[in-house]
């Protein structure tokens, strides 16, 4: 019903412990399976559902379930645990401010992630239609001028196609593996058992994860560990320029991000570094996103993993440099965009989790922070910069 709230009671991980889901509206019929807590206001107008949504998910609550999580193999809480944790709750009347404040704020956040999913499958249309599809050499060959497009940039599309190992292609066109268009590489971890070499100070490297990468959207910015100068001077560890495609091998094969800033990446994720007579990276990451990864076909037998080996020897579609740089002189402006929006995101979201702690705490008056949420709501906050 309204109010309920879950909380995840066990995990493979204390970070995973705890996790939780506010119900908005009552849904008849149900239910929640055995590895979930329910909790239930004991009366009415006690706790509001849009207030608990927030507080719930805060770095305090957070902070509590770490220090209560049971020290066993698989991280969990039982009633005893749960029966000891402490909130705080402002009156009703304040709860239903603050939840309608923070509320603002990720309104705004839906938005700008949907205008981010827009924008990446315009940019993703614009990409088949040329180099899947092949629309504009279809027309050629059938002695119609391509569409919605000026006579400069018809003319660097062929009039036909040729036989190709992979099927029709259009005549001059190419497919040659990446690894000879990319400098291909792989990331590293530092022996884990030595834990000076990790960090979670931002003012250390940004060290990516597949699970970074599936939370990120089109581009990464933030990482969940850092590594030292120090581990990445002597375990070799490559740096990733910024803006350079990252893809997952291993674990969850395909996974694709563009880096928002200089980085590193563990074992598990190939990067593609530009150099002379590669294509813009914009191109890079349309083909990638329509490639069949399941051709890359699995090198173990206990997980889904392909090999470095397998990723450089992706066939590459080569079209000419002039024309993969008219498409990135028309997708890159779209996909800075989606760059510029994901900032404003991470900005929007830690402006609302800074508040509601401020809020809470009595810090910070509802009315003080009007100020604040009505920029935001505007999307005129400061952009969030990726850390060095």
């Amino acid at each position: 019903m309204r109010g309920d709230v879950f909380l995840t009671r066990t995990s493979e991980t204390v970070d995973e412990l705890g996790m939780s889901c506010v119900a908005l509206a009552d849904v008849p019929n149900a239910t929640f399976n055995g590895f979930t807590k329910r909790l239930r206001p004991k009366r009415a107008r006690y706790v509001v559902p849009e207030f608990a949504r927030y507080y719930f998910r805060s770095s305090a609550f957070r902070q509590d379930v770490y220090a209560m999580s049971s020290p066993s193999t698989r991280a969990s809480l039982n009633n005893e645990m749960l029966g000891k944790l402490t909130i705080t709750l402002p009156s009703y009347e304040e709860q239903i401010e603050i939840g309608n404040s923070l509320g603002v704020i990720d309104d705004r956040i839906d938005l700008l992630r949907e205008t981010n999913t827009t924008l990446e499958a315009i940019a993703q249309a614009l990409f088949k239609s040329w180099f899947v599809d092949f629309d504009p050499v279809h027309a050629k060959a059938e002695g119609r001028e391509p569409e919605a497009m000026d006579a400069a940039t018809a003319a660097l599309f062929p009039s036909e196609f040729e036989e190709s190992e992979l099927g029709l292609t259009p005549k001059g066109w190419c497919r040659v593996p990446v690894g000879t268009i990319y400098d291909v590489g792989i990331g590293k971890t530092p022996p884990r058992k030595e834990a000076q070499w990790f960090s979670t100070e931002t003012t250390d490297v940004p060290w990516a994860s597949i699970r970074d990468m599936g939370s990120s959207g089109c581009f990464l910015a933030t990482t969940s560990e850092f590594l030292t100068r120090e581990a990445i001077d002597r375990f070799h560890v490559r740096l990733v320029p910024e803006e350079t495609v990252l893809m997952s091998f291993k674990l969850t094969v395909g996974r694709l991000a563009i880096t928002d800033c200089e980085m590193t990446t563990n074992e598990a994720i190939a990067h593609f570094k530009s150099k002379r007579g590669s294509l813009p990276q914009s191109y890079l990451y349309g083909f990638l996103r329509t490639f069949n990864m399941d051709s890359l076909g699995s090198t173990s037998s206990i997980a889904n993993a392909t090999n470095s080996k397998a990723v450089r020897q992706i066939p590459l579609l080569y079209p000419s440099l002039a024309l993969a740089q008219v498409f990135d002189e028309l997708a890159g402006p779209l996909i800075q965009r989606i760059r510029s929006e994901q900032r404003q995101i991470a900005t929007l979201a830690t402006l609302r989790d800074t508040l509601l702690p401020r809020l809470i705490s009595g810090k910070l008056r509802l009315s003080e922070a009007t100020a604040e949420l009505g920029e935001a709501a505007q999307g005129n906050s400061k952009q969030a910069v990726c850390a060095p």
